[in-house]
């Protein structure tokens, strides 16, 4: 220490000793607060094992009553309950008092019951791969990261692998805000005795990803789906704007594919940059941040009211004039809500059509139900697809 450092401190004592005090208090006010927190995250553990032990209570009385009664059906649906996680994850959001984001409040219990459901019964869920699409994102969101999320080839494959019993439920992709409805899945119900029974709308965000050994400078070419290429066609044109684009099968296709390339870079969801461990050089390049993708579960069972539902239903219609008019009043007559509707070719018949449409409301609804057996007798056919909580999160 210099002289004139020494003699600055014997000027003014005060000036050590108060700094040694203040990180001496800011120590000891920090340590009561990890302390706190140690409590804390002490009841959190506690109450979360209460809970899985009343979820494994939950599933002891199930297994006894299907045991018991020779007409329950032995399948998994009896241990998820679609209606009742959407319940409480509306009264998750609803109580939420802050500072964490209702969502992400919910988000965190969504993990905690998927755990608690793996406990019950582990869950197979079969999505369309590969492996880092944006399904399987859906899957994960709807599921939890504790289900065994299992990738197959085609919409098709997804259909066949419930309808197996394989897996207990599947997830895929029913329409798109930007690119529309998916054809492949409308066309899987008409072939198949499956029901809806829940739906996640995901946000689809982009990233612009490379992998450890990438050599921005060398980029030849850029990989993802053509439909993502196409959501990212402007940021591409005025950041790459000569780099070749090539569209692959989906976008987690792109993303293992860097995994031997040095000059390549590959468009894909969050899920693909831990899945393929990679890197985010950008995030949200997508044109339309508004982008949205609707996927669907599907399954076996018949589901209960939630309060806020979705119906959804096909119609063969007669090969009439006004068939389409026919059949919509009475939704309006009944107060029923419609929020979509597609038409889709009657295989094998030439030039007949089926309607797919979906409504507010559940079937055990009085208006709902009115509706649609006031309908009944206009069409040649009706099935109801399902009746299922409309997405939470």
């Amino acid at each position: 220490m210099s002289e004139q450092s020494t003699e600055q401190n014997m000027d003014n004592p005060n000036q050590t000793i108060a700094g040694t005090s203040d990180t001496t208090t800011e120590k000891a006010f920090l340590d009561n607060i990890r302390q706190n927190i140690d409590a804390v995250d002490c009841e959190i553990q506690t109450l979360i094992n209460n809970r899985a032990k009343l979820a494994q209570q939950v599933a002891a009385v199930k297994k006894s009553h299907t045991a018991n009664n020779a007409t329950a059906d032995s399948r998994n649906p009896i241990f998820y309950r679609p209606e009742r996680e959407a319940q409480v994850l509306k009264a998750v959001m609803e109580r939420n008092e802050g500072p964490i984001a209702d969502e992400k409040m919910a988000r965190l219990f969504r993990e905690i019951m998927s755990v608690c459901l793996d406990l019950e019964a582990p869950q197979r869920i079969a999505f369309l791969g590969p492996v880092g699409t944006f399904t399987h994102a859906a899957a994960l969101k709807h599921f939890g990261k504790a289900a065994d999320t299992v990738p197959m080839t085609t919409i098709t494959d997804v259909f066949r692998e419930v309808e197996a019993g394989t897996a207990m439920y599947g997830v895929v992709p029913v329409e798109n805000s930007s690119e529309g409805v998916v054809n492949h899945t409308l066309d899987g119900f008409l072939s198949s005795s499956l029901k809806i029974i829940g739906e996640v709308e995901l946000p689809i965000h982009q990233n612009f990803l490379v992998a450890e050994h990438t050599k921005i400078d060398g980029l030849s070419r850029i990989y993802s789906h053509q439909q993502s290429l196409a959501q990212c066609r402007h940021w591409l044109d005025v950041n790459f704007p000569n780099v070749e684009r090539v569209a692959v099968s989906s976008n987690g296709e792109a993303a293992r594919r860097l995994k031997n390339e040095w000059h390549s870079a590959a468009i894909a969801g969050d899920v693909a940059v831990a899945e393929y461990d990679l890197h985010k050089l950008y995030s949200n390049i997508e044109d339309n941040p508004s982008n949205t993708t609707r996927f669907l579960i599907i399954g076996h069972e018949a589901i209960a009211p939630s309060g806020q539902d979705k119906t959804s239903i096909v119609v063969s219609a007669h090969d009439k004039a006004g068939a389409l008019i026919e059949i919509l009043k009475p939704l309006s007559y009944h107060s029923v809500s419609m929020t979509s509707i597609e038409t889709r070719p009657e295989r094998p018949n030439k030039w007949a059509y089926v309607f797919f449409i979906d409504m507010n409301g559940h079937v055990d609804d009085a208006n709902v139900s009115a509706a649609i057996n006031d309908i009944r007798p206009l069409v040649k056919d009706l099935r109801i697809l399902g009746s299922y909580p409309k997405a939470v999160l």
